[in-house]
């Protein structure tokens, strides 16, 4: 069954096209992942398909009774709005119903009219089972407080709690541009897990290469205003890309080859040309447009000259530190080696970005010593822009630090030369860095910190505003990196490409040293009890009352266990009959009566089905 039809939609800013006659279906349980290079259009897309932008030309159809979700990158609201407020507004239509079905029941005075309407609406969306499913979505997106105010939460806190109304309004079609940033990767986890285990129906925008093979069956790729399909995963979407690639490259070049040789029959042609010549003039064209494409793929280049580095890096003595109650660093001591590269893992909140501000000398521990190496020269890369001056241009940002920039192979070239290699020519250099886009802003803050040459690079979430392409390119630069690499990332394919060590943030400022990358550190957490017990002597082995974890049932528990499957039954009947019951029109009193122990039927079986589920695992 198709959802959405986009048919022929085209789209052009500042007389320049983004794409053209883009013909898009999404079917039931179909999930898109939609990728291409920065300014291609990927948002634009995403914004033509959910009605909020309109296409120069074509149109965007959604079949009937089809409900939409939307997650932007920036979700935005009345700062004077609390978290529930959010949540729970006149948008979503389950918590509506729930609302009016609640204040039926409290409402002595409420009619039989409306607690008939009420009860429908709860059946026709199903919404008996919403508590569980609100206290299922904030927790795992960590949304605890819902008083709060929307003016006091992060850019980080906004996504999830934007994200959480999405998932809550349990939309046919979710339409999502970078789901993952901001998130932590417990929750990163969650989400993959919720998206791809149900019959949900999806396109997104994401750079997350772990959570894209997931999650997507099917990915499409927006290059040169056009739209390709890959029925398959990232290595599958490379392998076809490159292929037709080539092709692309050996037609252009044929066809450019052809159309030298059109040209000239073109020139010799007089003004007034026969009809038979026609087909050929209009072949002509065809091969110009074809010969005339641009194959040309920018792409950022990072080459830099690094500090030698001498013997002590950094050493850290009983480190600790807090913000009044809360220790988020606590009494952490270790000594930097040459080449260290390692990643720091928690949830959000733990302390992990003070960790960084600490390493780097912008906060002071609370006790403890923090020794850096005299030939220690340090890169930090921030989530925030707060480093870039938003009045000044590109170019004056760059040469504040540095009018010629010292290259890996010891040549010097100029500010304007070394912003050429990060995607910044010469007619973007005079640009207002206020008016530059979330990519272009994070390769100007990644510049800053390379033209120092540093020898130490710590970096905080690196990957949020990056295409793929240039976390291909960023990825491939780090890894021939020699100095040390401190990484805070929720990426964890990048993760596990660039560090060999974790720093795991368990909370109460308490920090666990582990080897491996991030998978190895997942395949290693749930088996972490059973490796140390093969550790343990066999007389400590023998000791363990092994038969206690897999008792039998027992006699009594065998009959609770038959007699709570008859009751579940019998329960569920009765409930079954008391819902057709309300559609036969009662009198008011005895709709409350009949809702009330429809309530309470729903909360007894679900204990005795829990009851009955701890006995099956005996059985």
């Amino acid at each position: 069954m198709n959802y959405l039809s986009a048919d022929q939609i085209s789209k052009s800013y500042n007389d320049r096209w983004l794409f053209k006659n883009l013909t898009l279906g999404i079917s039931a349980g179909e999930k898109f992942a939609l990728v291409g290079e920065n300014g291609t259009g990927k948002t634009t897309l995403l914004k033509i398909l959910t009605g909020e932008l309109a296409p120069d030309s074509g149109t965007v159809s959604v079949r009937e009774g089809i409900r939409l979700g939307y997650l932007t990158q920036q979700p935005k609201a009345e700062g004077h709005f609390t978290i529930k407020d959010i949540l729970f507004d006149d948008s979503n239509e389950v918590a509506s119903a729930v609302m009016r079905y609640e204040a039926c029941i409290h409402n002595s005075e409420a009619s039989g009219e409306e607690m008939q309407a009420a009860l429908e609406k709860m059946e026709e969306l199903n919404a008996w089972e919403f508590d569980s499913k609100v206290n299922e979505i904030t927790s795992r997106l960590g949304i605890t407080d819902f008083d709060q105010k929307f003016s006091t939460l992060s850019g980080g806190q906004r996504k999830r709690v934007f994200m959480a109304k999405m998932l809550l309004q349990d939309p046919n079609i979710l339409i999502m541009d970078e789901p993952t940033n901001h998130l932590d990767l417990d929750a990163i986890e969650w989400l993959e897990n919720y998206l791809s285990g149900q019959n949900i129906t999806l396109i997104m925008v994401t750079h997350d290469r772990y959570f894209l093979d997931n999650v997507a069956n099917t990915i499409i790729e927006l290059d040169n205003g056009k739209l390709y399909t890959y029925k398959g995963n990232y290595a599958y979407f490379l392998e076809k890309k490159s292929e037709r690639e080539d092709i692309l490259k050996a037609e252009v070049s044929k066809a450019r080859n052809l159309l030298k040789k059109e040209l000239e029959w073109m020139r010799r042609q007089p003004r007034a040309r026969g009809t038979k010549a026609k087909y050929r003039i209009e072949a002509f064209h065809e091969l110009k447009d074809k010969a005339s494409q641009n194959l040309k793929k920018d792409r950022m280049e990072l080459d830099i000259q690094k500090t030698r580095q001498g013997g002590k890096i950094i050493e850290l003595y009983n480190v600790s530190k807090g913000y009044g109650d809360k220790k988020l660093v606590d009494d952490f001591s270790y000594i930097f080696k040459k080449k260290d590269r390692i990643g720091i893992v928690g949830s959000n909140g733990v302390g992990k970005s003070t960790f960084l501000d600490l390493l780097t000398g912008k906060t002071k521990p609370d006790s403890g010593e923090i020794l850096p190496g005299q030939t220690t020269k340090l890169g930090y890369f921030t989530q925030e822009a707060s480093e870039l001056n938003p009045d000044h241009r590109v170019i004056e940002e760059v040469k504040a630090i540095a009018e010629f920039i010292t290259l890996a192979d010891g040549t010097q070239i100029s500010a304007s030369s070394f912003l050429d290699l990060f995607l910044f020519p010469p007619e973007k250099q005079y640009n207002i860095i206020g008016k530059l886009s979330g990519g272009e802003k994070k390769r100007l803050q990644l510049l800053k910190v390379l033209i120092r040459n540093p020898n130490f690079l710590v970096l905080d979430e690196p990957t949020n505003d990056f295409d793929i392409e240039s976390l291909n390119v960023l990825e491939d630069f780090l890894d021939k990196f020699t100095g040390c690499l401190v990484l805070v990332s929720h990426d964890r394919y990048f993760m596990d490409h660039l560090v060999n060590q974790l720093f795991i943030f368990e909370g109460d400022g308490k920090i666990r040293v582990v080897n491996g990358n991030y998978s190895d550190y997942k395949l290693n957490k749930e088996g972490e009890e059973e490796v140390t017990e093969t550790k343990k002597p066999v007389t400590e082995k023998i000791e363990i009352p092994a038969v206690e974890a897999k008792r039998k049932i027992s006699f009594t528990e065998k009959k609770e266990h038959k007699l709570l499957e008859q009751e579940i039954e019998r329960l569920e009947k009765e409930k079954a009959a008391l819902i057709e019951k309300l559609s036969s029109g009662l009198e008011t009193e005895e709709l409350v009566n009949c809702s009330k122990r429809i309530k309470e039927l729903t909360d007894t079986i679900d204990s005795k089905t829990l009851r009955w589920l701890e006995l099956e695992e005996f059985g």
